[in-house]
């Protein structure tokens, strides 16, 4: 089998090695190494993946990234190389499906009346 990298694949991997670099001198390079180690695994294990809209769904080892490939014939072919966002917990405060209302005295906070108290949450915008 012949593993073919796409140019949609190529500027995705060139823009993780971009944003991953800006965070840390060497991390991009890092990026790089260990998207491309998950792509070559591809050769062993094609086609065991989920589909997702068509394609196979292959997901990185140490980087919140999703591998979209497909197989024709004897090739496989990277079409996408992209960030996923793994859904965020909400704060308790939102969780408890309680009233929750803004603290007159001070806007950054959040209060929520529960069993006669008052808890305070720091808002996700302060």
């Amino acid at each position: 089998m012949k593993l073919r990298i796409l140019s949609l694949g190529i500027d995705d991997l060139d823009a993780g090695r971009r944003f991953y670099e800006k965070q840390q001198h060497g991390l991009g390079e890092y990026f790089l190494n260990s998207l491309f180690s998950d792509i070559d695994a591809l050769l062993l294990y094609a086609g065991i993946h989920p589909k997702v809209f068509g394609y196979f769904r292959a997901l990185s080892d140490r980087f919140p990234y999703a591998i979209y490939y497909r197989i024709e014939g004897d090739e496989i072919q990277v079409w996408r190389v992209l960030r996923i966002r793994f859904a965020q917990r909400a704060p308790l405060a939102v969780r408890c499906n309680h009233l929750i209302r803004p603290d007159p005295h001070e806007a950054s906070r959040l209060t929520l009346r529960l069993k006669g108290r008052a808890w305070l949450f720091a808002a996700p915008w302060s």
